[in-house]
């Protein structure tokens, strides 16, 4: 699975992006079909804090899961989009068994 990963607003260090890879490929246990991963992490300026916002899209044949998370770090965004895609790939999965 390829990943794309885009930083808005700042630069991302390779070590945040290696991160990112690293939580991602764990996804591909759950559904071996994945097409492409686009990663776009965000700051948010919401009042005094700084949120960090991580979405992913994921594309699957037939269909794209998309996945917004905001946390204090990159890293925590990062680990509750990819707790929600497990949930949805499941779901997916049982979904396309179906038919």
């Amino acid at each position: 699975m390829k990943v794309y990963t885009e930083a808005v607003q700042f630069k991302a260090d390779q070590k945040l992006v290696d991160y990112v890879q690293e939580k991602l490929e764990k996804v591909e246990h759950y559904f071996d079909r994945i097409i492409d991963a686009h990663v776009t992490l965000k700051l948010e300026n919401a009042g005094q804090v700084k949120d960090k916002v991580a979405e992913v899209r994921l594309n699957v044949p037939g269909e794209t899961l998309v996945v917004k998370e905001t946390q204090k770090t990159f890293e925590a965004s990062v680990n509750l989009a990819v707790d929600a895609l497990k949930r949805q790939l499941i779901k997916y999965k049982e979904k396309v068994r179906q038919n």
